[in-house]
C-alpha cells in the first residue's frame, strides 16, 4: 500500500520544491507514494473530516488562520500514529512542537538530503507500526489499527467494531471483515469476533474483554480458545 502524503504549505513554490524531493526520495527508496498539496490548515481539514488515512505530514509552522502548531495539535486528539514532520523559517518555532510528538523540523529552504533522510526514517517508524486497516465508515474513510480493536459485534447488514477509543459501524459481514484480520482475533461466535489480547477471562459459555464487556461464546468453542489465548500470550 503506498504511502499517504500530505504537504500542507502556503507558499506554492516551496510545495512545488518539496514535491519533487519527494517524488525523487520515492523513485530512489522505491517506497510508492501518493501525494497532495494544500495551501492552508483549514483546506486540509476540510479532506482530512473525509479521509483520514494520511501517514506523513509535511507541515508549515507559519500560516495565516490556522498555525501548522495548532493543526498538529488538532490532529493528536485522536491520532497518535500520522508521522509529523515540521517546516519553518525561524528557529524560535522549534521549541512549540514537543508536545504534538513531530518526527523533526526542517529549516526553509528545506534541504534535499535532509528532507530524503528524515523521510526514510518516517517509513521506518510507519513500517514498525502494528497492522491496520482502511474502512469506510459514515461517509469518511479510516485508518484503524488492530491493537485498538477490542471485538466486532455483526447485526443483520452491518457490523459494529468496538475499539478503545470509539465505536464505528460499517456494512461488512463478520466473515469477510475477519478474513482482514491476523491471527489475533479469534470468532468466538457466529455474531463476535474478540482480540485475544484484551480477553481477561475465559468461561465456558463467555469470554469477558477488558471493559468488562462479557461476549458469548459458541457451544464447543472452550477447548480451541483456550488453547489459542495460551499460544498467543
Amino acid at each position: 500500500m503506498p504511502y499517504q502524503i500530505a504537504v500542507c504549505e502556503d507558499e506554492e513554490e516551496q510545495g512545488r520544491a518539496v514535491g519533487a524531493v519527494i517524488s525523487k526520495w520515492s523513485r530512489l527508496s522505491g517506497h510508492a507514494c501518493q501525494v497532495r498539496f494544500y495551501p492552508s490548515a483549514e483546506a486540509f481539514l476540510f479532506e482530512y473530516q473525509e479521509d483520514r488515512t494520511c501517514d506523513i505530514l509535511l507541515l508549515d509552522i507559519e500560516m495565516k488562520e490556522i498555525s501548522g502548531i495548532e493543526l498538529a495539535k488538532r490532529i493528536r486528539r485522536e491520532n497518535r500514529r500520522m508521522e509529523i514532520i515540521f517546516l519553518t523559517s525561524h528557529f524560535e518555532f522549534i521549541g512549540e512542537g514537543y508536545e504534538v510528538d513531530a518526527l523533526h523540523y526542517l529549516m526553509k529552504p528545506v534541504p534535499e538530503d535532509k528532507l530524503m533522510d528524515v523521510l526514510s526514517r518516517a517509513a521506518g517508524r510507519l513500517g514498525t507500526k502494528p497492522p491496520s486497516l482502511v474502512i469506510l465508515c459514515e461517509g469518511e474513510t479510516l485508518r484503524l489499527y488492530e491493537e485498538d480493536i477490542l471485538y466486532v459485534e455483526a447485526f443483520l447488514h452491518y457490523i459494529c467494531i468496538h475499539t478503545r477509543e470509539g465505536e464505528y459501524k460499517i456494512k461488512e459481514s463478520i466473515s469477510a471483515f475477519g478474513e482482514k484480520l491476523s491471527a489475533d482475533f479469534y470468532r468466538i461466535h457466529r455474531s463476535y469476533l474478540a482480540s485475544l489480547k484484551y480477553i481477561r477471562k475465559i468461561s465456558r459459555t463467555s469470554v469477558t474483554m477488558e471493559d468488562q464487556k462479557e461476549l458469548p461464546l459458541a457451544r464447543g468453542k472452550y477447548d480451541d480458545i483456550n488453547r489459542a489465548f495460551i499460544e498467543r500470550n
